[in-house]
């Protein structure tokens, strides 16, 4: 008899001690011939709440196909999905970012549960992007990951349309720029079908960096849902994870400190999501791989904004793939040795990919670094008395480099929102809303909804806003999110007080008061966190500060899937 290890699903297949779990799996149709096949979990974020995950169900029959094809045994898992863009504004955007690690924990469970060989993820909205490269980097069990891809544009009156323009198209009707007829005119031409949120928002900034970072055949993800090509790439993604699986290729050797850098020089490069940054860190930590948040502001000053995508350009993510997609951006920032070539799942170098690029005559969506939309990439990360830990600008949607102003205090979303609509908020003011932080909120909650109310009014370019929460791909205008310490956890947002000039000065990268903090802060104690019940609570004592991510599982200090096997426990 042989005691020589096979694959990792000999845990449940191999060996007489194995007989319940092979008869088990025998009812669900598998053979002797299959057991000694590789098995590979199919892990699909498929959900009917909304569009960004509607039809990966039927994206998953084209990657099941082909693990077959390839000698493997595709084995479905679902997870869960929250929706950011239904949730936004509500109680219920507190699951948005809690999410992330329930969908990480869940794909880490099914898949070490039942001692697969292999795992594809399929995603769409979100959190549920970063969260499959969580989990693999968790994991590192050979796999890589297939976004769903982007939404067409809506169409009205001849102007391309995205869920931004709902968004904004609400603080113009709050200001009456607008009636109620053309309000739900926007709202019923955004959304045409199936596919996530059409600009340089999370999910597409999410998608090209797991690209950059090798975890994605490079293109794959550029191709919008509805295209009749989606499903041919599908079949080559279930193809490529059977061959990781037999070439114990692992996704470790892909999240590196050179492609973290690279990804983030995209996300920056592409004037993609404050988010971005929050989940570069989380990728950093469950490879067990240092990344500090201020690489940002080193790329931001080497490598401008060369797309002119939404949310602070005028092109959607169809149009990008049109022009010659992530291929085409990745090879402008090559040329002009901004990046650092690195392996990817196709078993070609990031370099190799780039050489293919096919650039569309007469495209507008992607310059040079000779000629960029912007001089300076689109984040900064500011310290200060209001932030010690760091905070994060987005700088991509607008051109100032300084601004001062009086503080008013909002102690929640609601209450900032409110004022918007009321009007009460005046040109010059800087709102803060605090205690909406990982913990505090818990759930750190975006900001889309003041954000996108504020540019329907006119006043995006006019007001500064600073919170401890975070904002949408979709946000535009003078905001600072993840400032850290958060307001509950002792941090000095908490101590403002409406009135106090608050300075933020772009260039020095700093965040500071007038406003005599260290008096106030004696006697003072911080709010408790807001206690919502079950898995908010549970999240609120386990998570990180967002400087560090707001990662809930400690940093893995090897890998799970290179343990010890025993023979034994095999072949008994």
């Amino acid at each position: 008899m042989s005691t020589q290890r096979i694959k990792n699903s000999d845990h449940i297949t191999a060996g007489p001690a194995r007989a319940p779990a092979r008869a088990m799996l025998r009812a669900t149709g598998m053979t002797d011939q299959d057991f000694s096949r590789p098995m590979i979990g199919l892990v699909n974020t498929w959900t009917g709440i909304t569009p960004c995950n509607m039809h990966l169900r039927e994206l998953a029959d084209p990657v099941r196909e082909a693990i077959r094809e390839a000698g493997g045994i595709p084995i479905d898992f679902n997870t869960i999905v929250v929706s950011d863009g239904i949730s936004m504004g509500t109680q219920g955007m507190r699951a948005s970012l809690i999410s992330r690690e329930v969908i990480a924990d869940s794909i880490e469970l099914a898949v070490r549960g039942h001692s697969l060989d292999g795992v594809i993820i399929l995603t769409g909205c979100d959190k549920t992007i970063p969260a499959a490269a969580m989990a693999l980097a968790r994991m590192d069990l050979p796999g890589c990951a297939l976004y769903g891809g982007s939404i067409m544009p809506g169409r009205k009156d001849g102007q391309d349309l995205s869920i931004q323009d709902v968004f904004e198209a609400v603080g113009a009707h709050a200001c009456g720029a607008i009636d109620d007829d053309e309000l739900a005119a926007v709202e019923k031409s955004a959304c045409p079908g199936a596919g996530a949120c059409g600009g340089q928002f999370t999910a597409n900034t999410m998608a090209m960096i797991l690209s950059m970072l090798g975890l994605s055949p490079m293109g794959v993800n550029d191709i919008p849902a509805p295209h009749p090509d989606k499903a041919k790439a599908a079949a080559t993604c279930g193809q490529l994870v059977v061959d990781l699986v037999k070439s114990d290729t692992r996704p470790r050797q892909f999240i590196t400190p050179a492609s973290l850098r690279n990804a983030a020089i995209a996300a920056s490069a592409s004037g993609g999501s404050t988010n971005a940054v929050l989940h570069l860190a989380a990728i950093a930590a469950e490879a067990g791989v240092e990344f500090s948040i201020d690489i940002f502001d080193e790329i931001s000053a080497t490598a401008p904004v060369i797309t002119d995508l939404k949310p602070g350009g005028n092109f959607l993510a169809h149009h990008m793939f049109l022009a010659g997609g992530t291929r085409l951006f990745g090879q402008r920032l090559m040329q002009a040795e901004r990046l650092t070539n690195t392996p990817t799942v196709t078993g070609r170098t990031l370099f190799e990919e780039f050489a293919d690029a096919e650039e569309s005559r007469g495209q507008r969506v992607i310059r040079s670094i000779e000629n960029p939309v912007k001089p300076d990439g689109g984040f900064r990360i500011l310290y200060g008395e209001i932030a010690s830990e760091g905070a994060v600008l987005k700088l991509s949607g607008h051109a100032r480099t300084r601004f001062d102003g009086p503080a008013k205090v909002f102690e929640c979303e609601e209450d900032a929102f409110a004022a918007v609509e009321a009007n009460t908020i005046e040109r010059g003011d800087i709102i803060i809303i605090r205690n909406e932080g990982p913990r505090g909120g818990p759930g750190m909650r975006e900001m889309l909804g003041v954000t996108a109310a504020l540019v329907g009014q006119g006043l995006s370019e006019d007001v500064a806003l600073i919170t401890d929460g975070r904002f949408s791909g979709a946000s535009k205008g003078f905001v600072i999110g993840h400032v850290a310490p958060e307001s509950v956890a002792g941090g000095a947002i908490g101590l403002i007080e409406t009135g106090d000039m608050i300075h933020i000065d772009v260039g020095a990268r700093t965040i500071n008061t007038d406003a005599d903090l260290v008096a106030r802060r004696i006697g003072w104690a911080p709010r408790a966190p807001n206690q919502m019940g079950g898995v908010f609570d549970k999240y609120a004592r386990l998570v990180s500060s967002a400087s560090a991510g707001a990662v809930t599982s400690a940093r893995p200090q090897s890998s799970p899937s290179q343990q010890t096997i025993s023979d034994q426990e095999i072949f008994a």
